[in-house]
């Protein structure tokens, strides 16, 4: 066997072990939503508290990737990536042995540390081990294992709910999850960590940690506990000051946490701008269709399961194509369309109501599906092709924390409208639930033609001419 056969089945199978890990963490994510309506139910909730086993998760994640993002060029990208496997896993099945929400929103947390050691480090990763003309495509195709996971996630998540009970969702990562340490151990290389001067920034994750929390849990409580009351203005203006002294510290710090000179590539900042966009309106869907099918139609959770994967079964399919011609022909016109479109899909999401066929519904979740797909691997390429080799573990962290507070804001919105606009109401009834999804799709909508213009103002570069000084493999 030749050097150069050697290294190419050994990055080939560093993708197989990146894209195990990214299906069992898309798995989770979007069985965890599928179900919450069920656990909803069983424990005799309010949304607004069944909500924080999603919103805790994104808490979480978005609070540590910068963190481990760092970590990982620090220490090396390949252990903190598998130790936090080994969190996740002891994360999820202690999530499925909890009594009541609040221990499993507990455990929600544990288990999103182990997320995000994974998330900060996985495209660093595959950056690291694919040559730039090859970005592209690798990423790609980690993309569709996410889009993978996310489409069994919903069918698996209503059978195994139907007939084992919601605590079996958590349980299936345990195996998934051991199979991708065994792969991760096996076949991804020891990296060296870069030459880094001065100590682990913690001042700075401090305040970025208090920062956003206090940010994501105003957002998330402002619809509770009133926009103007005390705690939430307080909570907001304490995420104000936290993150303004981040800010300044990063500027004056020799060993900064993030890295600010690479916002002045207008490439990476308007890839990190879009992808807030985009997954706010990915959230905004994940969360409220559940409601729809099966609050609003009646449907069982097999039955919604089946048609949830609508979406990401046409994101599995499109993302390695966009990536692979991200490669040759750009990034700025593939992101354009992708938002364009998925914003379409938000508007024919907000035009369902008691009477959709599966049809409808299936063609409105195809659209949306069909722009994400479109658009998440030539941005997750831009943005990775901008920021320079050494400082790959904190340019994934930037992404992965841009994904999660995109999440965690159209969690926090989608939940804020939704239930305001049903308190508003003086009916009652499914029309009501659909009056209310349907303003709060329109708006989502919205916010992605915001995104559209975004990714049409980077600039139109490919993935070997982004970074000239990146060395590549």
């Amino acid at each position: 066997m030749t050097a150069s056969t050697k290294e190419f089945q050994n990055k080939w199978m560093v993708l197989v072990a990146i894209g195990v890990g990214t299906f069992m963490t898309a798995l989770d994510g979007s069985v965890v939503n599928t179900i919450l309506p069920v656990i909803n139910a069983v424990f005799h909730q309010k949304i607004a508290s069944v909500e924080w086993i999603v919103t805790i998760y994104l808490l979480v994640l978005s609070a540590l990737l910068l963190s481990f993002g760092r970590l990982g060029d620090m220490r090396g990208n390949k252990s903190i990536y598998v130790y936090g496997f080994v969190i996740f896993v002891i994360g999820s099945a202690l999530c499925g042995l909890s009594p009541n929400v609040q221990y499993l929103i507990a455990f929600r947390a544990l288990q999103a540390t182990g997320g995000a050691m994974l998330m900060a480090n996985s495209p660093a990763i595959l950056t690291k081990n694919f040559p730039a003309a090859q970005r592209g495509q690798a990423l790609g195709l980690q993309a569709a294992m996410t889009y993978l996971g996310l489409t069994v996630g919903p069918s698996l998540g209503g059978w195994l709910t139907d007939t084992l009970g919601w605590r079996s969702v958590f349980y299936v990562n345990v195996p998934i999850g051991i199979l991708a340490i065994i792969l991760s151990m096996r076949f991804i290389p020891q990296d060296r960590p870069a030459k880094i001067q001065g100590r682990f920034d913690f001042a700075g994750a401090l305040l970025f940690m208090a920062g956003l929390v206090a940010l994501l849990i105003a957002l998330n409580q402002g619809y509770i506990l009133g926009w103007t009351s005390l705690p939430i203005i307080g909570l907001f203006g304490l995420a104000a000051v936290c993150l303004i002294a981040f800010l300044r510290l990063e500027m004056t710090s020799t060993s900064p946490m993030l890295d600010l000179s690479l916002f002045k590539n207008r490439g990476f900042s308007a890839a990190v701008a879009s992808a807030i966009t985009n997954y706010i309106c990915i959230y905004t869907i994940i969360f409220l269709m559940p409601f729809y099918l099966i609050q609003g139609r009646q449907f069982s959770p097999s039955q919604a399961g089946l048609l949830l994967t609508a979406q990401p079964i046409t994101m599995a399919i499109i993302a390695p194509l966009a990536g692979t011609l991200s490669d040759r022909i750009g990034i700025r016109l593939l992101t354009t369309i992708g938002m364009a479109l998925l914003g379409l899909g938000l508007y024919f999401l907000s035009r369902l109501g008691a009477g959709s066929s599966f049809e409808e519904i299936m063609l409105a979740l195809s659209v949306s599906g069909l722009g994400t797909g479109i658009f998440i691997s030539p941005n997750t390429s831009g943005l990775m092709g901008s920021a320079p080799r050494s400082r790959q573990g904190i340019a994934s962290g930037v992404l992965a924390t841009a994904r999660n507070f995109g999440m965690a804001i159209g969690v926090g919105l989608a939940g804020a409208m939704f239930t305001t606009l049903m308190a508003q109401s003086a009916a009652s009834g499914q029309q009501n639930l659909y009056s209310s999804l349907s303003i709060t799709f329109l708006v989502t909508s919205a916010i992605a033609l915001g995104g559209t213009f975004i990714s049409f103002s980077r600039p139109n570069t490919n993935n070997g001419t982004i970074h000239q000084s990146q060395p590549t493999q």
